[in-house]
Order: C-alpha cells, then structure tokens, then sequence
C-alpha cells in the first residue's frame, strides 16, 4: 500500500519548488491534495498532471497575506476533499543579503506574514478539520537557516525561527488531541527563490558558492524534500512530534 493512501492534504506554496515537489509526492503516495497558491495558472497545470496520473488534486487560489483568503481557501480545500488530515505550510517568501539598517519595515512586514502569520492563521483554520480525521499532522517547512544563522539575512531567519518555535509549541499543545506537527528544514535547495537568496545573481559562481556551504557538496532537491515530508506524514512517523527535521546534506553541523 501507498505511504499516504486516503489521506487528504492541503499543501500551500504547491505551484513550485519544494511545494510542488510535495504536492506531486503525496498524490503519488496515495493522497488527494489540494493546491494553495496565489499563482492560479502554476496550480492549475500542477492539477492537471496529477489528474493524469489518475490522482487528485484540486487548486485553490489565495493570496496567503491576505485574511480572507486564508479562511476561503481552507473552506474551498475542505469542501473539494472531503476533509482535511495533513497540512503542508511550505508558502514562504525569501530575502535577498542585506543588512539589518537596510531592511524596510514593508520588507520586514511581509516576510512575517507570509513566513509566520499565514502558518498560525492555517493551523488555527485546519484544527476543527484536523481533529475529524484519523492520524492528523502539520508539518511546516522551515529552513537550516533557523538551526545555523548566517549574516545578511536577519528577517528571513527571524521567520523562520518562529515556524521553528511555533512547531514545538504547538506540538506540546496538540499532543492531547493526536495531532502531530512537525518542521522540516532544509537547506539552500535547487528551487526558484534561491534566486533572492544569491541577491539575484543566478550565476553558475553563486550556485557554486552556495553548494560549497553544505558538506555534501551539492544543492538539496525539491524531491528530497518530499520524501521526508512523505515520511513525516505517514503511519511510519506516528511517534514523531516538534521535530525540528534537519534536510540539508550536514549544513547545520
């Protein structure tokens, strides 16, 4: 049987990157998911090819800064489901190296409500929906940088410290009610925001660079990302709760 057969996922950040890496990996896995993302045509293909691999997905279009959209877009997902028993907290927006004197506040400002308060504004939607289902878990995607800081990035690691934190506390919460939450954090991945994170130099030397960073030598890949979500979500990970799950080739050693 399939790591996550019937099971019901809501995954945000599904049109790229490490979101949609999950979103083809849970569907593959057994699962029907649905697609969060303020890019309406990026989910609506992502949809459209795992329909044809005879899985469902369904998209849904938000804009997770804004707070009707979070609430819609949890109905929406319940609604074209059935029900909701993993959600994916994988939207996140990146920061270009800076320092702290030259970080707006709007920069600051967005970071936080896509990164965090989009995450606890979720999870506080899913919860009554979560609690229906057999083996609920979150799992949030947070980053090595939360483990291993490193300067010019001030905002971003500040946010996802916080996914960081926030998972552990709410995993001391929720374990009453049988609801795992986990993070996931992976390093420089080969996805489109490494972009901002190399300052908008995507050159063969920046990716070099970066690379060189993680003891393995190489960029960490969308799939290898959703494998462990795959993991975390499944029957196999039942007694595994606040971890802070480290995918980043040794970075953070």
């Amino acid at each position: 049987m399939s790591m996550l057969q019937g099971r019901r996922a809501v995954v945000t950040g599904a049109a790229s990157g490490i979101g949609a890496a999950i979103s083809r990996r849970y569907a593959l896995e057994g699962a029907s998911v649905a697609l969060v993302d303020r890019d309406g045509e990026g989910i609506a293909d992502m949809a459209d090819r795992i329909h044809s691999t005879g899985s469902t997905a369904i998209p849904v279009r938000a804009d997770l800064v804004s707070t009707a959209d979070l609430g819609r877009a949890m109905e929406e997902s319940v609604h074209g489901l059935g029900g909701v028993g993993v959600l994916v907290n994988c939207a996140g927006v990146g920061q270009r190296p800076k320092l702290i004197e030259d970080t707006g506040d709007a920069e600051f400002d967005r970071i936080f409500a896509v990164n965090v308060r989009s995450v606890f504004l979720l999870i506080r939607a899913a919860l009554p929906y979560l609690a229906q289902s057999n083996e609920p878990v979150i799992v949030n995607i947070a980053s090595n940088i939360s483990i291993r800081p490193r300067p010019g990035y001030a905002a971003y690691t500040a946010s996802k410290g916080a996914v960081a934190s926030l998972t552990r506390s709410l995993a001391l919460e929720l374990a009453p009610r049988n609801i795992r939450v986990v993070a996931l954090c992976p390093a420089a991945s080969d996805t489109p925001m490494l972009v901002e994170f190399m300052g908008g130099a995507n050159t063969t030397e920046s990716r070099s660079a970066i690379a060189e960073a993680i003891p393995m030598g190489r960029l960490v890949q969308p799939d290898e990302v959703a494998g462990v979500a795959a993991w975390a979500a499944s029957e196999d990970a039942r007694m595994v709760t606040g971890e802070l799950i480290s995918v980043d080739g040794g970075r953070g050693l």
